[in-house]
C-alpha cells in the first residue's frame, strides 16, 4: 500500500485535518497520515511567515519517514521549504503549489492561481517563475481572505472564492484556475459545482503525483 505523509508547515491542527481527509478523498487505496508544524506561525501569508516556518518543517521530516512515508508532501501552497525538505528526506518529496503546475503542464491548459492574501502573491508568482511555468500562467489573484477564513469555509468565504474565480476565467482567459490555499481542498467540490471551472486542488495533484513518483523510485530500484 502507498504511504504518504503530508506536513502542514501551519501551526494549525484543524488545517491538517481537513488536508488529510481531502487526500484520503483523492487517493482512496492509500495510508495516508498527517503532521503539523507546531513550531510555525498559525497560518503562512507571506514570505516572512515561510520563512519562520522552515526549522519546525524540517524537524517533522525524520519522523514522517519514522512513520514509514514513502513519499512526503509539503502542504503549503507557498511550497515551503521544499528544496531543504527534498535535500533531507531521501524520498520523493512535493509540494501542493508544485504539484498543481505540473498538473495544469500535463492537462496542457493556461492557468490562473486564485490564493488567499496579497502578501502571497510574490512568493506564488517567484514559485512559478523558478519552477518554469511563466509560460502556461495567466495570473495569480488575491481573494484577500485570510488562510483560516478560508479553512473555515463558510458560505461567505465560498461565495467570495467563486467570485475571484469566475474573473480568472473571464478577465484573464485562464482555462483552469489552481487553488492556491492548502484550505481550498476541502471547499473544492463546492466550488467546481459554482463556478462550472476546472479547478486544480494541489492536495489531490499531490497525491496523485506522489504515488507515480514512489512507483517509479520502485521500480527503478528493482532494475537489474
Amino acid at each position: 500500500m502507498t504511504r504518504l505523509t503530508f506536513i502542514n508547515p501551519n501551526a494549525t491542527e484543524a488545517m491538517t485535518d481537513n488536508i488529510v481527509a481531502a487526500a484520503r478523498a483523492a487517493l482512496p487505496g492509500a495510508e495516508i497520515t498527517g503532521l503539523t508544524n507546531t513550531d510555525g506561525p498559525a497560518a503562512i501569508q507571506g514570505a516572512a511567515d515561510g520563512e519562520a516556518a522552515i526549522p519546525g518543517l524540517l524537524a517533522r521530516i525524520p519522523e514522517a519517514r519514522a512513520r514509514g512515508a514513502e513519499a512526503i508532501v509539503i502542504a503549503c501552497f507557498d511550497d515551503t521549504g521544499l528544496t531543504d525538505a527534498q535535500a533531507l528526506a531521501g524520498c520523493p518529496v512535493l509540494g501542493i503549489g508544485q504539484a498543481s503546475y505540473l498538473m495544469a503542464a500535463a492537462l496542457g491548459v493556461r492557468f490562473s492561481v486564485v490564493t488567499s492574501t496579497a502578501a502571497s502573491i510574490p512568493v506564488i508568482a517567484g514559485n512559478i517563475r523558478a519552477q518554469g511555468f511563466g509560460g502556461i500562467c495567466a495570473s495569480v489573484r488575491a481573494s484577500g481572505l485570510g488562510v483560516l477564513e478560508i479553512d473555515e469555509g463558510r458560505e461567505a468565504v465560498r461565495a467570495r472564492l467563486a467570485d475571484e474565480i469566475a474573473l480568472a476565467r473571464d478577465q484573464d482567459g485562464a482555462a483552469a484556475v489552481v487553488l492556491g490555499c492548502a484550505g481550498m481542498a476541502a471547499l473544492a467540490p463546492d466550488l467546481s459545482a459554482r463556478t462550472a471551472v476546472r479547478l486544480i486542488d494541489g492536495v489531490a495533484a499531490a497525491a496523485h503525483l506522489a504515488r507515480a513518483a514512489i512507483d517509479f523510485t520502485t521500480r527503478e530500484r528493482e532494475q537489474p
